[in-house]
């Protein structure tokens, strides 16, 4: 079965770790040029320039340009189908979490019973 498209939806352009770097750059808000991009991820400017061009495909990003420079920056609101799709496995890591939590209480409880009763040997 073929491999879907990188700019077929949100799903698959942030498959790519290099692209997920670039969001999270992104996330701090603003707008960043290409070259701060490039400096960031140490990466050469045709393929940042490459995976910008996949996430604007998918409308992750937006791009101006202000003279000869061209500046980027996030569209969050374009993660939500993964946010909602994340969402629905959120109640297994609570549950998990929940468990480790009581387990560890639990523990805490049994070593301070064994610390507070008096020494039985005569």
């Amino acid at each position: 079965m073929p491999r879907a498209a990188t700019t077929s939806d949100v799903f698959n352009a942030i498959a790519e770790p290099r692209r997920r770097r670039i969001i999270e750059l992104l996330a701090g808000g603003g707008e960043r040029a290409v070259g701060d991009l490039v400096h960031s991820l140490r990466l050469a400017q045709p393929a940042v320039s490459k995976h910008l061009g996949v996430l604007r495909t998918v409308r992750l990003v937006s791009v101006s340009r202000r003279g000869r420079r061209r500046f980027y920056r996030l569209n969050a609101r374009e993660l939500k189908p993964v946010h909602d799709w994340i969402k629905m496995y959120e109640r297994f890591w609570s549950h998990q979490l929940n468990r480790i939590k009581e387990r560890a209480e639990r523990k805490a409880r049994e070593q301070s019973r064994q610390q507070n009763q008096p020494n039985q040997e005569n």
